[in-house]
């Protein structure tokens, strides 16, 4: 879950062009699309599609290419979207957590009334949701039963951990890439995470304990840090193939 990220994380972060360091502006909104998948952000100078995203660091998001487009397809924002109950307004939408890969919503978190049980802010999740439209995101009768407080509901996302073991996950999973073969069954997986740990923890730089949460993050979720290198190439080509195709249609 190391590309899924906040919405309030992103806004206001300094987009670039990664192949040139132009500055593209801050972010100013996290735009979906009629079906509630993230699609384009806007900067001051425009849309961008989420595709063009190569990396969302602590400080910036960087594009593959520097591409403006007008959307086909109506979007409009999540935040602060009403949340219903059938036809009762109980809330609304004051955050949400999305792959910045696949556009997908991971989570939202909701305030008003259907939260105060949690403190105000609750934890709900995409398959409790039942319509999501313009006007309201309506969910399941049941929902509130399986509502979770933010700590609890949003406790495996990489977002919401220190970013020490962000660096370190990162640090830890770069390593990999040259010890991990794609054919590697998991328990090979595991001993290699585990090499890497140990070769971390010899340099004495880095704390015990951040080090065995980057190691129990990676154990459970090497598969999906696979998948994700593999997104990463095909994201690649299919954004420099769209910025070509921006800039002959120029011409």
């Amino acid at each position: 879950m190391e590309h899924i990220i906040r919405r309030s994380q992103v806004i206001g972060l300094v987009a670039l062009d990664g192949t040139t360091a132009t500055g593209l502006g801050r972010v100013e909104e996290i735009w979906v699309d009629p079906q509630g998948r993230v699609s384009y952000f806007t900067s001051s100078q425009g849309y961008t599609p989420l595709e063009q995203i190569s990396v969302i660091g602590p400080d910036a998001l960087l594009t593959y290419a520097n591409v403006f487009t007008t959307p086909k397809l109506p979007l409009s924002s999540l935040y602060k979207r009403v949340v219903r109950l059938g036809d009762q307004p109980v809330g609304w939408i004051e955050d949400f957590l999305f792959d910045w890969e696949t556009g997908d919503i991971a989570a939202y978190i909701l305030g008003g009334s259907i939260a105060e049980p949690w403190g105000g802010r609750a934890v709900l999740f995409p398959d409790d949701v039942e319509v999501i439209d313009l006007e309201a995101v309506v969910v399941r009768q049941d929902a509130p039963q399986r509502l979770k407080s933010e700590a609890e509901g949003l406790r495996g996302f990489l977002s919401e951990k220190s970013q020490q073991v962000k660096q370190l996950v990162q640090r830890m999973g770069d390593r990999l890439k040259s010890l991990v073969a794609p054919q590697d069954p998991p328990e090979i997986v595991r001993v290699k995470i585990q090499q890497v740990r140990e070769e971390l923890a010899k340099v004495g730089r880095f704390d015990h304990p951040l080090l065995d949460e980057a190691t129990e993050y990676l154990q459970q979720g090497w598969e999906r840090w696979q998948q994700r290198l593999s997104r990463a190439g095909q994201r690649m080509q299919a954004a420099l193939s769209a910025a070509w195709q921006k800039l002959t249609e120029k011409d």
